[in-house]
């Protein structure tokens, strides 16, 4: 049991921390239906692994960097003629595929294949910990600064807009917080899992929550339960830590749904 709690603690201990990230950041998502951005940004890491490969350089810089690059694509790429769904897409397909057909070519990269495309929480240390907490406190400083003006664009962009609040700018400030939280989930769920990690409570949290501020916090807390599910079932089991997770993420939304829908019968 002892050997157990020292391998899953430091895991434990920073996927709390980015389910702090991960409730309010999905539910914003979710009421700005953008579920979509999610999954490109997650794809995109692939290919940023793959960059960092090639170059010799820290895999958190090419992840870093493809995320960066990637808002800035959107950003150039957005034309009313063009629907914002087809777009992520063709940039999640196209990510994707390059990211896989780059890591092919790097005889280094291949063995970790299944870690980048799943996650393994499991080989996070207590020395990383301070660096994911702080990159974490400062993302959801910044979140819950524009808070109430992320609010209110779900809500209406064009209210929000005559009330002074930039649209624009206020979209920006969420595809970057997104692209930190895809460059600290990489090592949790892999790139192929991000946007369950973020969809999966929030999601669960709806179907319970009767207000904005009660959707964070079951959020939160559904996160921390299937967290908690999911390391141990990986532990236990020996199966990748992403797919455990989101795998307790989904039993939780199902219970969740079942029993509300056998009350309404």
């Amino acid at each position: 049991m002892i050997e157990w709690l020292q391998l899953l603690l430091p895991a434990w201990a920073v996927g709390s921390l980015l389910i702090i990230l991960t409730a309010p950041l999905g539910c914003l998502m979710l009421w700005r239906r953008m579920s979509f951005f999610a999954d490109t940004m997650a794809h995109g890491t692939l290919l940023g692994v793959a960059i960092a490969g090639l170059l010799s350089l820290p895999m958190w810089l090419g992840v870093s960097f493809l995320a960066l690059l990637l808002v800035a694509i959107l950003w150039f790429l957005h034309d009313r003629r063009l629907p914002n769904d087809a777009l992520l897409a063709l940039c999640s397909a196209t990510l994707l595929c390059s990211g896989l057909l780059l890591i092919q070519q790097i005889p280094a990269l291949r063995p970790e294949l299944l870690s980048y495309l799943f996650g393994d929480l499991l080989t996070i240390r207590w020395s990383e910990l301070p660096l994911f907490l702080a990159i974490i406190l400062c993302a959801v400083s910044v979140l819950a600064f524009f808070w109430k003006s992320q609010i209110h664009i779900a809500i209406d962009p064009d209210i929000a807009a005559s009330e002074g609040i930039h649209p624009k700018v206020q979209h920006l400030i969420f595809m970057l917080l997104l692209a930190v939280f895809t460059v600290l989930a990489l090592r949790a769920v892999g790139s192929l899992l991000m946007g369950a990690l973020l969809v999966i409570p929030p999601l669960t949290a709806r179907l319970l929550a009767h207000s904005p501020k009660q959707m964070v916090i079951y959020a939160f807390v559904i996160g921390q339960i299937a967290l908690a599910i999911g390391l141990w079932s990986s532990a236990v089991l020996n199966i990748a830590t992403g797919l455990s997770i989101v795998l307790a993420m989904s039993f939780v939304f199902t219970v969740i749904f079942c029993i509300q829908k056998i009350k309404a019968s």
